[in-house]
């Protein structure tokens, strides 16, 4: 059975939609969510884009919340800061891949970018297996917008963007944008 991303990619999401919540109802939330998955998804098979990859990461492990979590100012544990991860509840955040986020939190600022990142998807071992349609994150509504209001608004995901953007726009082959 080949390894597949999903503890990555739940966590990884998870992180982004607790950081970065709804402000409305479970209707918000569920489409907030969507929306996290859908980048979160793109940019952990960009990441790891084959099958040798996936097995690394999944023995190894991803790293976990603990640096997203302090520069948030989300640090669940609030004394040990090891990876926010205190207690079984939590062991989920073990699980969060901080360049994954950063690339997530890129995708979700910006909808080009987006575009060129499903682009370069294009023939990946990931979409053989099963194709995918990524339209909450390449072309939101108004309802996507209202309901991740936090989670697609490019200042407050910019601390998180930033820390490996270039990485990113380097493996998409693009430059990066001037700011101003």
């Amino acid at each position: 059975m080949p390894a597949d991303l999903s503890p990555l990619i739940a966590a990884t999401a998870q992180w982004l939609t607790r950081a970065y919540p709804s402000g409305g109802g479970p209707m918000s939330a569920a489409l907030a969510e969507a929306q996290a998955r859908q980048a979160v998804t793109v940019a952990a098979w960009l990441r790891y884009p084959t099958p040798m990859d996936v097995e690394l990461v999944m023995m190894a492990g991803p790293g976990g919340s603990g640096r997203l979590d302090w520069l948030t100012g989300a640090d669940a544990s609030g004394q040990d800061g090891a990876d926010g991860a205190d207690g079984a509840e939590e062991a989920w955040r073990t699980w969060v891949d901080e360049v994954v986020a950063s690339w997530a939190a890129a995708l979700l600022g910006d909808p080009e970018l987006a575009a060129a990142a499903v682009d370069a998807l294009a023939g990946s071992s990931h979409l053989r297996q099963a194709p995918v349609e990524f339209r909450r994150l390449t072309a939101p509504d108004t309802g996507d917008h209202a309901a991740a209001a936090l989670l697609r608004h490019p200042d407050l995901l910019a601390p998180v963007a930033e820390l490996h953007r270039l990485q990113l726009l380097d493996h998409l082959g693009t430059e990066p944008v001037p700011n101003g």
